[in-house]
């Protein structure tokens, strides 16, 4: 009679906590580890995992799943890289809490911040929620290929509260904050992870209008706060331009201070101040020294924007002619550039920009990348669009067009965003090494015509523990530590990131010298037809979740042990 419902054998153990890898084996029982080093009893199923690499499941702290949980049981592309638990609900933006009468004007919210269609949320979401417990009710009634955590998003509970005020962004009254501070302790209490908020400009609706949260005031802040103290849990998150960074990141810190409860923020190099990072990383050290349960989330790759002919934005978006095709199927849209006269009269044109972000961005021609196969995220000069078509004594928008006709007009253009302003990822290393940073930002299920990181976490193993070229590495242990049980516990959850005894049977079986990433490609499976970007992986052998195999070498199983993970801290 089997000891154990699994026992993985002979594989090089990385636990979690960072010390070195050993050799041993896992046994699993009631989707939980039972048994970790040398297990002497059977398994009802026995897996060899000589010559893999046995990890945690990857807990991916920044999601935006919030409207994928609701219709779609897989919550790819995360779960093709090793991710067993996703928290959603990022930037302040979700469906819950909601009034009938402001459907439609969340999903335009979520429509412009994160890039998901208005037809695939309008058809998608079947509204059964009013309450933020309703909507937890509503993904814990779902059963998932990973678990899923949920936050309370800023913009919905605002607007939930004050109505067209909140979204106009009008100042919250003391009974407009009291009401969110009430709605933010019950939602926690029925198991929200935390309460997320934007203070950026880069987030607007699809009718251009800023995030309702935008400017609301430290008072409207600290009242929701205020909230999760009551309940005595939940995590705080924030992106913020920080305009002026020493008076926001004061804000934060009080908010901290009063409410005791953990905060982290983005954090990211960005182009119009390249070293405003440090500064921002010095003050956040001397808080969490302070005592402050304070952390950024940091990325280990650009946030690069994917261009072509089946995205959302390629090099030709703001050229008179190309608007005529725009809307054509692929194919046909494809033939019509293969023209001689279209390309002439294309590459004849000068581009009608919408701003001078647009204008410097996609004329950046030095700052843009052929994504093909075996691409690097951290790509030389020489490889840049500019260095091409010198080379081929072109004009750049000449190779761009020949770049995206590529594939049958699936070439695909990469376009570092943040965290790529030295031309190096060398940013992103003092970030990622740093004692009070955690990964996040993949952003998986969002932006699914422009960008595709919810792979951060296989690029991360990759790029940072293997094949980084342009400078140092980390081990492989430490990479594993920051996706597991450093992000398990900037969530709050204690029972997960680390294979120890007693914990969550969630695990990664992989085959780390032939780890490798697949070019992203398009799908059309999400509602109504709808398009997203995805991308897969080579070398995940096995991935388990509570116990159960939910994919091999890439396939799913057909297993589904994934549940809502309600907090408790």
């Amino acid at each position: 009679m089997a000891n154990y419902d699994t026992v993985i054998r002979g594989g090089r153990i990385v636990d979690g906590t960072g010390a070195p890898g050993f050799e041993g084996d896992v046994a699993l029982k009631d989707g939980r580890v039972a048994a970790v080093g040398a297990v002497d009893g059977r398994g009802t199923e026995e897996i060899d995992a000589r010559g893999l690499v046995v990890t945690p499941g990857f807990v991916d702290v920044h999601t935006h799943y919030d409207g994928q949980a609701t219709w779609d049981s897989r919550l790819q592309p995360s779960s093709l890289h090793g991710v067993t638990t996703a928290v959603m609900g990022n930037c302040g933006v979700g469906f819950a809490p909601c009034r009938p009468e402001d459907h439609d004007r969340l999903i335009r919210l979520m429509e412009g911040v994160e890039d998901i269609p208005f037809p695939v949320l309008t058809e998608g979401l079947p509204w059964s929620w009013r309450s933020f417990p309703d909507y937890l009710d509503a993904v814990a009634a779902r059963s998932f290929d990973i678990d899923i955590g949920a936050q309370l998003p800023h913009a919905a509970l605002r607007v939930f509260v004050m109505g067209e005020r909140g979204a106009n962004r009008e100042p919250a009254s003391e009974a407009d904050i009291a009401a969110m501070s009430q709605i933010a302790e019950a939602a926690v209490r029925a198991g929200a992870l935390g309460f997320t908020t934007s203070r950026t400009l880069n987030h607007r609706t699809s009718d251009g209008q800023p995030t309702p949260t935008l400017t609301a005031a430290e008072a409207e802040l600290a009242g929701v706060a205020d909230g999760l103290r009551r309940a005595g849990r939940g995590v705080l998150q924030v992106v913020s331009d920080f305009v002026d960074p020493d008076a926001e990141f004061d804000m934060l810190a009080r908010l901290v201070r009063q409410s005791g409860r953990p905060l982290s923020f983005t954090l990211a190099q960005s182009g119009r101040a390249p070293d405003g990072w440090r500064r921002l990383l010095g003050r956040l050290e001397s808080a969490v020294d302070e005592g402050l349960p304070m952390k950024a989330q940091v990325c280990g790759r650009p946030v690069g924007l994917l261009l072509g002919l089946e995205l959302t934005l390629n090099p030709f978006s703001y050229h008179p002619s190309y608007a005529a095709l725009a809307g054509l199927a692929l194919a046909d849209k494809v033939a019509a550039l293969r023209d001689p006269e279209v390309r002439r009269r294309l590459l004849s044109e000068e581009a009608a920009w919408a701003s001078p972000f647009a204008r410097d961005t996609f004329g950046n021609w030095s700052a843009m990348y052929p994504m093909r196969a075996g691409f690097d995220y951290e790509p030389a000069a020489d490889q840049s669009l500019a260095a091409e078509a010198a080379r081929r004594g072109q004009t750049p928008l000449e190779v761009a067009l020949d770049l995206m006709l590529e594939n049958d007009g699936r070439g695909m253009i990469y376009l570092p965003f943040l965290n790529y302003a030295d031309g190096s990822l060398d940013p992103s290393y003092a970030m990622m090494g740093h004692r009070d940073t955690a990964p996040g930002l993949s952003d998986g299920g969002a932006h699914v015509g422009m960008i595709c990181d919810g792979s951060f976490p296989t690029s991360n193993l990759i790029h940072w523990t293997r094949d980084r070229v342009r400078g140092p590495r980390f081990r492989l242990e430490e990479v594993v530590r920051m996706q597991t049980s450093t992000t398990a516990a900037l969530a709050g959850l204690s029972d997960r990131g680390r294979i120890a005894v007693g914990l969550r049977a969630d695990l990664n079986l992989i085959d780390y010298d032939h780890l490798a990433l697949d070019p992203p490609r398009v799908a059309y499976d999400l509602p109504a037809g709808g398009r997203r970007l995805t991308q897969t992986a080579r070398g995940y052998r096995a991935t388990l979740v509570n116990g159960q195999v939910t994919y091999r070498d890439g396939e799913a199983t057909g297993a589904l042990p994934g549940r809502l993970v309600r907090g408790t801290a």
